[in-house]
């Protein structure tokens, strides 16, 4: 896989996600997700319906940022932290996207919640440089 095709689907991830957990704009996000979306997710109803089902369910003040992204062949991994979302601890999440066609067509995720300075033996935060809150 060429650089520029990796390039571009880390792009399409990004503004996908982007365009559904912040900017919360469903009909936009339509086009990203396959109407054949496979969800593979335990947090998370099948379908493209059922993860834009969960998104209207958070709070307004739920946000996604991402970190780290790598792409090879059609897969994207993206680290990002899943905060303000009516929890007691926002989430730190590994997010595997296959892509089919342009859009995100399957998604499998590992999510940890955020430990904070206290809890870390290893003294690091779990996302970024710096401890969240």
């Amino acid at each position: 896989m060429s650089q520029l095709i990796a390039e571009k689907n880390k792009a399409l991830v990004l503004e996908a996600f982007e365009t559904l957990f912040n900017k919360r704009d469903y009909a936009a996000a339509a086009r990203y997700w396959s109407p054949h979306y496979i969800q593979h997710s335990v947090h998370i109803a099948p379908g493209r319906e059922g993860l834009f089902d969960l998104i209207k369910s958070l709070p307004p003040t739920f946000k996604y940022e991402h970190g780290t992204i790598v792409a090879e062949g059609n897969f994207v991994i993206a680290h990002g932290r899943f905060s303000n979302l009516g929890l007691p601890v926002n989430w730190i999440a590994a997010d595997v996207v296959r892509l089919e066609d342009g859009m995100l067509a399957e998604h499998w995720d590992v999510i940890e919640d955020e430990a904070t300075r206290a809890q870390s033996k290893s003294g690091n935060p779990m996302f970024g440089s710096s401890f969240s809150g």
